[in-house]
This record gives structure tokens, C-alpha cells and sequence, in this order.
């Protein structure tokens, strides 16, 4: 399928068929990546944190969701020296 360079603002772009983004199920958001002298688009087959709520649901009925480091702050009752 041969598509048109067009210009974007001050840059140079394509754009994607309404068919293929139908049938990729494309998003906002696809992954591009540079191999040898081909462009490589890819749609994102995660969203960013997904998933999470679950696996941190889990970790809490395992007991596995205490705090590392303390979430209050150690005695300061000195003077500091400017």
C-alpha cells in the first residue's frame, strides 16, 4: 500500500488508513522503532499499568504491601546552624 508523505506543522507525516487502524484496534498511542532502512509501527498490546490494581490487591492479601521506609520523619528537635 503506498501512502503520501504530507506535511504536519514543521514536520513531515502519514497517515493510516481507517481500515488498518480498525483492524489493529489502534488507539491513541502505537510503538515506531528505526530497523535497517524500515519504519516499523506497532500497536501497544498493554496499556501502562494495567493491570495494577489487581496485583496490588494481591499483594495485599498476602501481606506483602508494607512500607520499606517510614512514612514519618525521625526527632528534629536540634537547632540548625546557618
Amino acid at each position: 500500500m503506498l501512502v503520501s508523505v504530507i506535511p504536519i506543522g514543521n514536520s513531515r507525516g502519514i497517515r493510516l488508513p481507517k481500515n488498518i487502524i480498525r483492524e489493529l484496534k489502534i488507539e491513541d498511542t502505537v510503538e515506531m522503532e528505526v530497523q535497517g532502512k524500515e519504519i516499523v509501527i506497532r500497536r501497544i498490546e498493554k496499556k501502562p499499568r494495567e493491570g495494577w490494581a489487581e496485583a496490588c490487591a494481591a499483594m495485599r492479601e498476602r501481606g506483602e504491601d508494607e512500607l520499606l521506609i517510614s512514612d514519618t520523619l525521625p526527632d528534629t528537635s536540634f537547632e540548625w546552624e546557618w
